[in-house]
């Protein structure tokens, strides 16, 4: 349970002009939330950090005790889906995130730590160098000698950080960055890539790279690519595209989100497109909030509106369509996992499902208590890695009881947690790769491990 210092959330009283006054503080988002269910405390529930926010924005809380609960929201968003009232409870969290962040100044050990994340993660390039580093390091068995140090009992998000990177080696971690060829193995960096259609084109389509998918999931884009080029579409992979702010944006850095946002919005912008494809459901949450996040902006502002209205995950715009490419036999039983930013910030339950199930052979599985975070959270499973590693263990004792031999999940940072909380006996997968292996007439035992 998060610490700092108390706040008495008590009889909570709406204020007058909060836009937050959609919440009749019925309790209905309680059992929804994880960070409640496991400590049972008000504050740290979204009824709880509703009243927290609007004593923020008056200024009768320390910043202080409120950054706690705050920073302890994972922002799974399963309390949209809970609230009878239609409360914007995303929008409202992320709003008081940026707040906080331009009054509360936080530790030292705290900012070093965020210094760093966003040093990294947002940027392919020195992601890859530091996953090098990575790989180097435990072939020389450096990990082990970290943990012999306490380092990590001091420090636990290198433990954590350690524990989540996936097994890749430096040939896979490179080969993203190659120029490829017309059957999408590999994404071009140098310049603007088409992968044609198979067939008469239906669909011209951009896709998002990433950044760690980019570079952790080359797989992913790659089987992506090939997916939307058998199912009629002609794929445009932008040069300039970068970082899409959904780390930024959910953590409260709202001007360094609005500046990806812009950007992005720059690269797509010439390439007359009729759809915005994104295969990683935080990602594509974010993106299709550019509206919201650049209302204000000027410039942009309509930009953003038609570039949001534009953006589809790769199971939303797949499930749109009859399917062109034939499907053949995959004999394998599949957990599917419901990433929070794809089930409840975009309401995408039944495209997924509905894709799976039409691969013969497949047998589609449900997870117990399936709505429930894994405690990835973007993040979150750096910042706050013993909640995380809580919500992580629960969640692989649910995949098991499923008797799966593979679970799926449409977001990068679900696949690195639930694969380190499952270990190689059971393989994390993204939901298009299985598609992708049904349409080339793969085995199960040719997915990535």
């Amino acid at each position: 349970m998060p610490g700092g210092p108390p706040v008495a959330v008590g009889d909570i009283r709406p204020s007058i002009a909060s836009p937050l006054d959609a919440c009749i503080h019925c309790g209905f988002c309680l059992p929804a939330c994880p960070t409640y269910r496991l400590w049972g405390k008000e504050a740290d529930s979204p009824r709880g950090r509703i009243h927290l926010m609007r004593l923020l924005s008056t200024g009768e809380a320390e910043p202080a005790a409120v950054a706690r609960h705050l920073d302890a929201c994972l922002g799974c968003l399963a309390c949209l889906d809970a609230c009878p009232s239609g409360v914007a409870y995303d929008e409202a969290i992320e709003d008081s995130r940026e707040e906080l962040e331009s009054v509360y100044r936080r530790p030292f050990a705290e900012r070093v730590l965020r210094l760093a994340v966003f040093a990294l993660f947002p940027h392919p390039r020195r992601l890859r160098v530091a996953m090098t580093g990575a790989v180097l390091a435990k072939r020389v068995r450096l990990p082990g000698l970290v943990r012999r140090s306490g380092l990590t009992k001091r420090f636990p998000f290198v433990a954590a950080l350690e524990e989540l990177l996936p097994e890749i080696s430096l040939t896979e971690l490179w080969a993203s960055s190659r120029a490829g060829r017309g059957d999408g193995r590999h994404l071009r960096r140098s310049r603007d890539e088409m992968v044609r259609a198979k067939g008469v084109a239906r669909l011209r389509v951009g896709m998002l790279t990433g950044c760690v998918q980019q570079v952790l999931f080359a797989p992913v884009n790659a089987a992506t690519v090939r997916v939307l080029s058998a199912e009629g579409c002609d794929v445009i992979t932008p040069r300039a595209q970068g970082c899409c702010g959904a780390l930024m944006l959910h953590t409260g850095r709202g001007e360094d989100a609005r500046r990806a946002a812009r950007r992005l919005i720059d690269a797509f912008s010439d390439e007359g497109l009729d759809a915005i494809v994104v295969n990683s459901a935080g990602c594509g949450s974010a993106m299709k909030s550019y509206d919201r996040l650049l209302a204000a902006d000027p410039v942009y502002a309509e930009r953003a509106s038609s570039f949001s209205a534009k953006v589809r995950d790769v199971h939303e715009l797949l499930g749109g369509f009859e399917a062109r490419a034939e499907r053949h036999g995959l004999e394998v039983r599949v957990a599917y996992h419901d990433a929070c930013h794809l089930a409840h910030a975009q309401g995408i339950r039944s495209e997924p499902r509905r894709l799976l199930r039409a691969i013969p052979g497949l047998t589609l599985l449900e997870i117990p208590d399936g709505d429930t975070c894994c405690g990835s959270a973007g993040i979150y499973n750096l910042l706050e890695p013993v909640t995380a590693d809580e919500l992580g263990t629960a969640k692989a004792d649910s995949v098991r009881t499923t008797g799966g031999a593979l679970v799926a999940a449409g977001n990068p940072g679900c696949l690195l947690q639930l694969q380190r909380h499952l270990g190689k006996a059971l393989p994390a997968v993204h939901p298009i790769e299985l598609l992708d292996a049904s349409i080339r007439n793969l085995r199960p035992d040719a997915l990535r491990p």
